[in-house]
């Protein structure tokens, strides 16, 4: 069986890569000529440059290959310019769909990785509740809008296909945080508490929730086999922890260094964000604090109904938070990150 995997060069499709090639597939990673192949090493991996900007180029690029399963996780967590956002996440995923369609893929599932992002802050009223698909979207960042739009259109156009008597076979997945090896903006937490410091935001209860890599990966892999045709799935490990409890596991896996834990108020993060993305557009250099990171930072709930998965798919997380963040910051110091 054929697979393609667009953003196989970043941080999750290059552990799908390597799922794909652990089952067996004929596994091909979509990259573009800048990419960095540093994760993508094996011999047995295919490698495709494609142009998500460019319907026409995607068909060029792709005639020829009759790909079986298509995983979608290329795309942007930060840009310089927002409508790069549109641009990239939305449009991207238009053209290539398209160019899919153009070519009369047989495809037998398309997976497309969205986030949990779309949703923004909602059940934001203590007790928080656990965010469901029955909820309305309400996206608060850039980011989220650029996925909810991908979705949305996804929708339509499967709605149109089919009164065609066409089903496009797509599904989506939402995880909430995603962190594990390789990941860089929460490994800024980790290099930030080894030089003995933390900064929180807000003082109003916070429930978070994270996904492992690897579990994100499993999902993917069930819903290429099991995933109901436009259905949506939140991933995450299961549970909801607070806070401070990442930074504290973080801190105890680093050995318990000295350290400085200052928990502003949510405008002191507003005037950082301000001045990090003032900064970034006059170096032309992104910063992780910006006014998308502002609105996620700000965020109380993060909980999310997993149960779909769960019933549907047959997702069952295998790895908490704690031995996530082990393995991360084992990862992290053995490859001379810490």
């Amino acid at each position: 069986m054929k697979i393609l995997i667009t953003g196989a060069s970043g941080f999750i499709g290059s552990f799908i890569v390597e799922e794909a090639l652990r089952r067996g597939f004929d596994t091909w990673a979509a990259v573009r000529g800048s990419s960095s192949k540093a994760y993508l090493t094996d011999p047995r991996i295919h490698f495709i440059e494609l142009n998500l900007s460019s319907e026409q180029q995607l068909v060029e690029q792709l005639g020829g290959h009759v790909f079986d399963y298509v995983v979608h996780a290329a795309g942007v967590t930060k840009c310089l310019d927002k409508r790069d956002f549109h641009r990239i996440n939305t449009e991207g995923t238009k053209h290539l769909v398209n160019a899919l369609l153009k070519l009369k893929m047989p495809l037998c599932r398309f997976v497309y990785v969205s986030s949990l992002s779309v949703f923004g802050a909602i059940r934001e009223q203590q007790p928080y509740e656990e965010i469901r698909e029955t909820d309305t979207p309400q996206p608060n960042t850039a980011y989220g809008r650029s996925k909810l739009e991908a979705e949305q259109w996804l929708d339509a156009l499967s709605e149109k296909l089919s009164a065609e008597g066409v089903e496009f076979p797509y599904v989506v997945l939402r995880p909430t945080g995603v962190y594990g090896p390789r990941e860089k903006d929460y490994f800024m937490m980790a290099k930030s508490i080894k030089q003995h410091s933390d900064f929180a935001v807000g003082f109003k209860q916070q429930d978070i929730t994270f996904v492992y890599v690897a579990d994100v990966v499993q999902a993917v892999f069930l819903a290429l086999e099991k995933g109901q045709t436009g259905r949506k799935y939140f991933l995450s490990d299961g549970q909801v922890y607070q806070s401070t409890t990442f930074s504290d596991l973080i801190h105890e896996e680093l050995g318990r260094p000295w350290w400085i834990r200052v928990t502003a108020p949510v405008w002191v993060l507003r005037v950082v964000t301000f001045v990090g993305e003032y900064v970034g557009r006059m170096t032309g250099k992104i910063s992780a604090l910006n006014n998308d990171k502002y609105n996620i930072l700000k965020q109380r709930n993060w909980r999310c109904d997993i149960e779909p998965a769960r019933h549907e798919l047959g997702y069952e997380p295998q790895v908490d938070l704690k031995e996530g963040v082990r393995r991360s910051i084992k990862w992290y110091k053995e490859n001379g990150w810490l």
